[in-house]
């Protein structure tokens, strides 16, 4: 990992918080005596209500081991519950046809205002240089509202930030709470702040699935808001073989890492090749880096096969931009410009003139959001 990564620290070995916490991770915690402790919290909200969960759902990898794992393993009853934040690809949605037709299970969808979401993906992609403060916090606090309006309090995420970051370490008890929201998730931008930032363009009223429920309100309810990672050891690699034979879930390509090896690996997001090379803008190293260390740590990869995937997948220009610039009613040198601001020091940025075009994905032609005429 690059010294620019996202809230890296080193010890006075040279080693990041995040090796560390694996290390943490493989050999501190006892996994058998943590699941026994999630089997008595699920045991405590069993059959209170009409459901006894609410999973927030992407239809990623993540989301439905989740899904998977509370219906058929641990016999939950739970409200699967999404966020649409506009850019679904089309495998993504078979998927999760397929996915609560097997399982059986009840499933809520909330698509938000588009004309009011391609405003707050410009200004915060200006304001932080990521496009996308509307899927980060309507992700994580819908959910979170729809445990109040019908009384669900057990909210079960996925994996802990401890697996990737080191906002929070695997020897604490990490609630996904509004602490957390604010913490992590929100980019130090609440709903309130963009309501100001947009000059009256739209108002709270517009913002409402953007903003963290009152906390009187979770009270209220009793809320417990968990990670399933912090109960049973992730393995990404893992779970998404597991979901593959169970489900019949589908990866797809994505821009910017191999296929063949990370098949599973956040395709959801059509717009994901755009937030990656914004990474990769802003800090000399995008999602190759991102997997290759991950791979590292767990054995799978050397730091020299890392180092060499990295320099043959690492720094094309997504012909996904495309789309996005389309969107966005925004020219290439706009956005350029945009994101150099947020260049993270030592990194000084690309220079664009040698960025080449990385190749279109299979199914580009195919995404909804070539045809918005808003």
């Amino acid at each position: 990992m690059l010294e620019t990564q996202d809230m890296i620290s080193f010890d006075t070995e040279g080693v990041c918080a995040t090796c560390r916490q694996l290390e943490y991770k493989q050999q501190k915690i006892d996994w058998v005596e943590r699941e026994k402790e999630l089997v008595r919290v699920l045991d405590e909200y069993r059959g209170k209500g009409t459901h006894d969960c609410i999973i927030p759902f992407s239809g990623g990898k993540d989301s439905t081991f989740q899904a998977y794992t509370l219906a058929r393993k641990y016999k939950m009853r739970p409200l699967i519950v999404r966020f649409d934040h506009g850019f679904m690809r089309p495998q993504v949605i078979e998927n999760t046809e397929r996915t609560i037709k097997k399982l059986g299970v009840d499933y809520i969808l909330f698509k938000p205002d588009w004309q009011t979401v391609k405003k707050l993906m410009r200004e915060s992609f200006i304001r932080k240089g990521d496009v996308m403060w509307h899927s980060h916090c309507g992700i994580y606090a819908y959910p979170m509202h729809m445990a109040v309006k019908f009384n669900i309090p057990l909210i079960i995420w996925g994996e802990p930030t401890s697996e990737y970051v080191s906002y929070y370490g695997y020897d604490e008890d990490e609630m996904v709470d509004e602490k957390r929201f604010n913490r992590v998730v929100n980019m130090g931008i609440n709903a309130e702040d963009m309501v100001g930032m947009l000059d009256g363009s739209v108002t709270m009223r517009d913002l409402w699935p953007y903003t963290y429920p009152a906390l009187k309100d979770l009270k209220a309810i009793k809320y417990r808001s968990i990670c399933l990672g912090n109960y049973i050891p992730w393995d990404t690699r893992e779970q998404s073989e597991l979901i593959r034979k169970e489900l019949g879930w589908q990866g797809a390509p994505v821009e910017g890492i191999p296929y063949e090896r990370y098949w599973y690996e956040k395709i959801e997001d059509a717009f994901q090749g755009v937030q990656d090379y914004l990474k990769w803008i802003k800090r000399g190293m995008s999602r190759m880096t991102h997997l290759a260390s991950i791979d590292i740590r767990n054995g799978r990869m050397t730091r020299e096969e890392g180092l060499q995937m990295i320099a043959q997948y690492e720094g094309f220009r997504p012909a996904s931009l495309d789309v996005f610039l389309k969107a966005m009613n925004m020219s290439e040198e706009e956005f350029n410009r945009i994101a150099l601001t947020h260049v993270v020091a030592p990194y000084a940025g690309p220079d664009f003139k040698n960025v080449k075009r990385g190749p279109e994905l299979p199914d580009q032609k195919f995404w909804t959001i070539n045809n918005d005429q808003g």
